[in-house]
């Protein structure tokens, strides 16, 4: 057997892989994120896995294929028919832009005198159908760009898919590989972080259920409330996109103000204009409440962390890393702060006896 290295060279050793790791990262930094987003969701199909395995003679491979594939067909089932009442809404949508662009013309054309003083307007419309216009015809010239964003998130796409099912596939055997990577003596205390670090983000899953429930219930009872057509579906959208922080309910905020818009209530006796101000209105207050009173509370207490750090976190995180920084951030300070712990314990002598402790 050849000599060990000495400290010095494997400290060296120890430098140069650093450095590559992080080049690597560097290089590959794009591909972080559909990482990311494979892992999470297959954090939250994990627990149907564990349930056929437990429950059936499945093994970890079928069950995994089963369940990916299962909520595959889900999503393509809900697709299908959310998509086309999608489309027919903006078709209508257009339809109502046209006409309030020859009403607005109408308008326009119209010169208006003050005492002595006439004021045609008419130029503005000018403007107006011109930008519009460009608009349209500028459709064509991005078709390409928008082929290949199409292409690369579908290549994307394929990489979150195979990440969610190798990781449901063979997570156990990734785990213990890597829990066996560390020195012997250390492994308990490995299993001790790993434990406290799955409970952070199993009550984090269930902390954005609550919050997706509660958001769905309080905007379906206010839609209702006020007549808004199709209240159930849309207060069913907007606790779903309550999973995407800030820009989910904003998404379903605009289709419910656009339906508002176009449709009225259903028995407010008031114009479509100033019923979509209520609907807006309406939903600002709602949002607020859910962004600074629900939302800190319920991810406070199943991460165990302050409401007012939640807030402040998930605040920093969606204007530094967008929407999957602000997904992500409770339960990761929380898992940070779990390895400080530790980190902390070792430091001062403590960390053996009190996972001892918490072991017995």
């Amino acid at each position: 057997m050849a000599k060990q290295w000495s400290i010095s060279f494997r400290y060296w050793v120890l430098s140069v892989l650093t450095i590559l790791f992080v080049g690597l990262l560097w290089f590959a930094r794009e591909l972080i994120s559909p990482l990311v987003v494979g892992a999470l969701i297959a954090f939250v199909l994990n627990p149907a896995i564990e349930f056929l395995t437990r429950h059936t003679k499945l093994s970890r491979s079928w069950s995994a294929t089963i369940v990916l594939f299962t909520g595959l067909g889900g999503l393509v089932a809900l697709s299908a028919l959310v998509v086309p009442r999608l489309i027919n809404e903006i078709q209508i949508l257009f339809v109502d832009i046209q006409a309030l662009l020859l009403q607005t013309q109408e308008t326009l054309s119209q010169p208006v005198i003050i005492l002595e003083w006439e004021l045609n307007f008419e130029y503005l419309m000018l403007d107006i159908t011109r930008l519009f216009s460009e608009s349209i015809t500028a459709i064509p010239e991005n078709a390409f760009y928008l082929l290949e964003a199409t292409s690369k998130n579908l290549i994307w796409g394929l990489v979150i898919l195979a990440t969610t099912y190798y990781l449901l596939r063979d997570w156990g055997q990734l785990r213990d590989w890597l829990f066996k990577l560390a020195p012997t003596t250390y492994q308990q205390d490995i299993r001790f972080i790993y434990q406290e670090i799955r409970q952070i983000w199993q009550g984090y899953l269930r902390g954005n259920l609550a919050l997706m429930l509660i958001t769905g219930v309080l905007f379906t009872i206010a839609w209702l409330a006020i007549g808004l057509p199709g209240a159930l579906i849309l207060g069913i959208i907007t606790g779903v996109l309550t999973i995407i922080p800030d820009l989910g309910p904003a998404i379903a905020a605009a289709l419910a103000i656009v339906v508002a818009l176009f449709e009225g209530s259903t028995y407010l006796d008031i114009t479509n204009f100033w019923f979509a101000a209520l609907v807006t209105g309406i939903y600002l207050l709602l949002i607020n409440i859910k962004g600074i009173w629900i939302r800190p509370r319920i991810f406070a207490r199943s991460v165990h962390m302050h409401d007012g750090i939640v807030f402040i976190a998930i605040m920093v995180a969606v204007v530094l890393q967008g929407i999957l920084g602000a997904l992500v951030i409770v339960p990761v300070l929380a898992s940070a702060g779990v390895l400080g712990r530790y980190i902390y314990n070792q430091l001062t002598g403590s960390s053996s006896e009190r996972i001892a402790r918490d072991h017995q």
